[in-house]
């Protein structure tokens, strides 16, 4: 090899390098946009739930307001009575307090009684003049008397006449409804309309402020925060502490029933790992495809070098055939050892055009373990959420949904791995059903790209047979491969595969293609229907294949059906040993 020629492979390996580079480099970027669009969607889902779990909570205490308001123990002269009345309502509801006022200020009834501070605020209070206009009314702010946040409804009441007399205020205890979904993820907070975080299921931002800086604490710096935007997404990079995410994607959903702005930050670690996972999938096939074009190339190189070598000692040795009878021995030595290189020559071209249907088929075995592997993601993730809200059941339910994906994905690369190696073992009894079932498996993905619909009723039990497992199933994956090639442009694709037994045991392909040109030339070496230069092959599948099965007893033979299109029939020797029970 010179050294212009070491130059010229060394740049084609690096373009090769940087092109799945920047190849990997746009899936990861497409992938990790996709996923944000499903990580939105789901997060704008556990908003809305969050938010009506609020909502909902807040709406048990409105209909207590409205139905204590109208309480006869109210209007009752006794006082004591009412402020039993209003004390047992509170403790058996949990809220901080509940008092009757009326348009004077006077506190008529109360469940504990208020500090006269306290009483001014409520009635100086947007929700108390609403309820005065003979509105519900509702606000929030801090307990005077316990220093707690609570959230407040005020019911008017009415007198005979229909006036307004006063209102039943109800003092909810926030920190009581946070208690119940504290540390749920994602991370959801509750902002007035001053910008403040008012509720929250994390205790550390609770009270900071809204701002072009994202947020920050009542008193001290302003923590450190990035604003980004991703394809209409709004992601906040912050440091805010362990239990809020580094990366969050920012979601917002108005609530104007209770007057305040509903926030979350969905982690966007997950949506990274997936878009990673896929564009190393993709960057690992890009090199192995690489690695298999560049593997053929030399051996094709090598192959023209060792046929140009052997034809120059063929006409030397022609040459010399008048000489004595020790160099024709010469020659009969030397044309074994040719004969000998040609046919392992010959095996490693086989080889070499599995690898080469192995690359072909690359693209579609990707997206196979694609879809189980964002499954699995997304299986484990809700696993985890249900495990830390303590549903096992479910979250068991979630790990067999994983299990059965990846075992899915261990009979693909199973699949792979048997097609791959080189079989030398004798023939032996096979199932003929498993072989053909096995070949229409790792074909799928190309079928169903094409839009080929394949015809398979296994028999309803195994059919035995002698051969070669790898070798009959390499040769099922030629026939179906070209069958596929020979529909292409078409719009009826279909593809018949059958198994008949009988005194031998017979499997047929049948495709709806244009049919053979010339049935009696199909199975000779460098016979091709496709075009000169085509990059599908050059002509040796079917005379490989031919090969192939006349090893272990068979006969393979093609002709075009009388519907129309080609089929192919793989005749091979009956198993007369004893049956499997």
């Amino acid at each position: 090899m010179t050294r212009g020629t070491g130059i010229r492979r060394g740049v084609g390996l690096l373009a090769v390098v940087v092109a799945v580079a920047a190849l990997a480099a746009g899936v990861w970027r497409y992938g990790y946009v996709q996923a944000l669009d499903g990580l939105a969607r789901r997060g704008e889902a556990d908003l809305a739930l969050a938010s009506d779990r609020l909502t909902g909570q807040l709406q048990r205490y409105r209909d207590l307001a409205v139905l204590m308001a109208v309480h006869p123990a109210l209007d009752a002269p006794e006082a004591a009575r009412a402020d039993e009345v209003l004390l047992h309502a509170a403790d058996r509801t949990s809220v901080l307090n509940i008092l009757s006022v009326d348009m004077s200020g006077a506190v008529r009834a109360a469940a504990h009684s208020p500090q006269p501070a306290a009483v001014s605020e409520l009635l100086a209070s947007d929700f108390f003049a609403r309820a005065a206009e003979g509105a519900l009314g509702f606000g929030h702010g801090f307990d005077p008397a316990l220093g707690t946040r609570a959230f407040y409804i005020a019911a008017p009441r009415f007198r005979a006449d229909g006036a307004v007399e006063g209102a039943l205020i109800v003092a909810v205890d926030v920190e009581a409804l946070e208690r119940e979904w504290r540390g749920d993820r994602p991370s959801v907070f509750f902002t007035d309309d001053a910008g403040e975080v008012f509720i929250s299921n994390r205790s550390e931002i609770l009270l900071w402020q809204r701002g072009d800086v994202g947020l920050r604490p009542a008193v001290g710096p302003a923590p450190e925060f990035r604003r980004v935007l991703t394809d209409d997404h709004e992601l906040w990079v912050t440091d805010w502490g362990p239990y809020l995410p580094q990366t969050g994607l920012h979601l917002v959903q108005d609530l104007p029933q209770i007057g305040m702005q509903a926030e979350a930050l969905v982690d966007v670690a997950p949506a990274r790992r997936l878009a990673g996972l896929q564009a190393a999938v993709v960057a690992l096939v890009g090199l192995a495809v690489a690695a298999i074009v560049f593997w053929l190339v030399e051996r094709r190189r090598v192959l023209a070098r060792a046929n140009a070598t052997l034809e120059s000692r063929v006409a030397a040795r022609t040459a010399e055939l008048s000489g004595a009878n020790i160099a024709l021995r010469r020659e009969v030595a030397e044309r074994e050892e040719a004969e000998a290189a040609l046919k392992k020559a010959q095996a490693d071209l086989v080889q070499a055009g599995k690898m080469s249907a192995l690359g072909q088929m690359s693209a579609g075995i990707s997206h196979e373990l694609n879809q189980p592997l964002m499954a699995i993601s997304q299986f484990a993730e809700n696993g985890a959420l249900l495990l830390e809200r303590g549903k096992t059941a479910a979250a068991a339910g979630n790990l067999r949904r994983i299990a059965e994906l990846a075992g899915r994905m261990g009979r693909i690369i199973r699949n792979l791995r048997a097609f791959a190696r080189q079989e030398t073992e004798p023939v032996r009894r096979i199932d003929v059903v498993a072989v053909v079932e096995t070949a229409l498996e790792m074909t799928e993905a190309r079928m169903a790209k094409e839009g080929v619909a394949v015809e398979w009723t296994a028999p309803p039990h195994p059919v035995w047979a002698l051969g070669g497992e790898v070798r009959l199933g390499q040769v099922l994956v030629n026939l179906i491969a070209n069958a596929a090639d020979a529909m292409t442009g078409q719009e009826d694709k279909r593809l018949v595969v059958t198994v008949e037994e009988g005194p031998r045991p017979v499997i047929r392909v049948r495709d709806s293609g244009p049919g053979i040109a010339a049935p009696e030339k199909i199975f000779d070496p460098f016979y091709s229907t496709k075009e000169v230069g085509a990059s599908e092959g050059m002509g040796l599948g079917l005379s490989i294949s031919y090969g192939m099965v006349q090893s272990f007893g068979g006969a393979i033979r093609g002709r075009n059906a009388e519907d129309g299109g080609a089929e192919f029939t793989v005749e091979l020797e009956p198993w007369r040993g004893e049956r499997a029970a």
